[in-house]
């Protein structure tokens, strides 16, 4: 046996697992007996540069009035990030609150295992009903929901076929994918069992590529400049050749269905990057003000049922999005814009109205918050950790300052390397390692040059200039180079089935 199927045998631990449920007044002595529902709304690929609430260049042309009002009811986290900037990977590790390693998804190829443990299945052995509402993209049909309706794959926006729980043959639901989800999670919570508390996960497709909006928002911002971020021109001067040669850039490295026009063949590269901006950037953001919209009725509709006070409301994406900064479309890279994820929250008996955390917190704790919410103890095989007590201002004395991070895919699309690296709050160490290790589909590439990139976020928020090699932050590379380790060796993510890769790191260590 592998020592990656032996860790994913060790991560499904079905069987082992005990929770024990309490009330939440109990643990954490705030709250009440009555244990709430918890409402997960996510969508997919939504940037937090583009929610109003977050600010940013966007906010004042396409605000999001009603996802802003899950903000403005509780609590906006602002040092959010996943652990492998991909969708499924991402899916994966907010359901089984583990790594890549953990619970055997690395790439988008790989299935989540039916048997294995995760948040739904707990919730549901603690009495809570379930289901999953949208996008699923994890291979294999959901377990551990009471309920689910799904899109095959990556779906699509237009009349979307959709399998349910029960039935032998797909359906085709009409109308726009971001409205068939929200009918059908409205539906559910109307005919759910009214004497058990629920957990409703609604995943929307929107506003994944190619960004097709429904008929009712198609000219929205038509006649409008959308302003260009900073580093839209990046020319990805002093930083590694991993920057430079990726292969999601603006313009150049789009297709017709992108800008939903032909791509003119005379413009430089910094005139096309500005033209096809503008175009893509519009259905991004229509494709957005459905899901806000919808948003709005789903927040309408708790009001309406008197559900609100007694629900934790949550509004997230599956990763950042690049929206042009560093010229880039899509994600997968360490940076800013493709690491951090928008989490805004509200429950009205816990969390203040308009507060900000800044804590560092990782979609690997999501479960285990959700698990603390329902009164019920986290297993031991999650690798994240409760942030409740964060939502209510009270940071845990040993809560962390630094995180872990490793994208798998190398090479295999879009031309980014694989990497891992470690964030704190001002610095951000990144190692592209740059050799294909056997996962899904990267043995057909060839290996690229191992390189680091070292980021002062405080004094370069935009990642502009790697300062690896400095002498100034030689300390400062060291440490965060030991605390790599330290972090890789916590989480279980060894290198020892890859003696290259031990070889190459420890060459370049110095």
């Amino acid at each position: 046996m592998t020592r990656r199927s032996f860790l994913h045998q060790l991560g499904m631990g079905v069987a082992s697992l005990t929770l024990t449920a309490h009330t939440a007044s109990s643990q954490n002595g705030v709250g009440t007996t009555k244990r709430p529902n918890i409402l997960y709304m996510m969508a997919d690929d939504h940037a937090a540069n583009a929610i109003s609430c977050y600010g940013g260049i966007l906010a004042d042309v396409a605000p999001t009035p009603n996802i802003d009002r899950i903000a403005a009811g509780g609590m906006r986290l602002d040092n959010c990030f996943c652990t492998n900037s991909i969708c499924a990977p991402s899916r994966a590790c907010i359901l089984t609150g583990q790594y890549s390693q953990r619970n055997g998804v690395y790439t988008l190829a790989d299935a989540l295992d039916p048997a294995h443990a995760h948040v739904a299945k707990a919730l549901q052995r603690g009495g809570y009903q379930t289901a999953i509402i949208g996008k699923w993209h994890l291979q294999t049909d959901p377990s551990g929901f009471d309920y689910w309706n799904v899109l095959p794959g990556q779906g699509r926006y237009h009349d979307p076929i959709m399998r349910e729980i029960g039935k032998d043959k797909s359906e085709i639901h009409k109308g726009h994918s971001t409205d068939v989800i929200t009918n059908l999670s409205i539906d559910w919570i109307k005919n759910r069992n009214a004497d058990k508390p629920f957990f409703l996960m609604c995943h929307f497709k929107a506003p994944h590529r190619p960004w097709q909006p429904a008929e009712r928002f198609a000219r929205l911002l038509e006649d409008t400049a959308m302003p260009e971020p900073n580093n839209l021109l990046d020319d990805y001067r002093n930083r590694s050749k991993a920057a430079a040669h990726a292969k999601l850039k603006v313009g150049e490295d789009m297709q017709e269905t992108d800008v939903k026009r032909p791509i003119p063949k005379d413009l430089d590269r910094e005139a096309l990057r500005k033209w096809a901006y503008q175009h893509y950037i519009r259905d991004y953001l229509r494709c957005i003000a459905g899901v806000d919209e919808n948003v709005g009725r789903i927040l309408d509709f708790l009001d309406e049922q008197n559900l609100a006070g007694d629900t934790v409301v949550i509004y997230t994406s599956d990763q950042g999005f690049f929206l042009g900064e560093h010229g880039y479309y899509d994600k997968r890279f360490m940076y800013e814009e493709s690491l951090r994820m928008p989490f805004l929250v509200r429950y009205p008996r816990e969390i203040k109205q308009g507060s900000v955390g800044d804590d560092i917190v990782i979609n690997a704790d999501f479960a285990p918050t959700f698990l603390d919410f329902a009164g019920m103890a986290a297993p031991g095989e999650m690798q994240g950790r409760s942030f409740r007590a964060n939502l209510r201002g009270e940071t845990p004395s040993d809560w962390r300052s630094t995180m872990y991070y490793r994208y798998w895919m190398h090479m295999a699309h879009h031309a980014v390397p694989a990497h891992y690296g470690v964030r704190t709050k001002r610095h951000k160490l990144i190692f592209y390692y740059g050799l294909p290790l056997g996962m899904a589909g990267s043995q057909q590439f060839a290996p690229t040059e191992p390189e680091w990139e070292l980021f002062d976020i405080e004094k370069d928020p935009y990642e502009m200039n790697s300062v690896y090699g400095d002498p100034a932050y030689a300390d400062v590379a060291r440490d965060l180079k030991a605390e790599l380790l330290r972090l890789k060796n916590e989480f279980g993510d060894s290198d020892e089935q890859y003696p290259e890769l031990i070889a190459v790191r420890e060459k370049s260590w110095n």
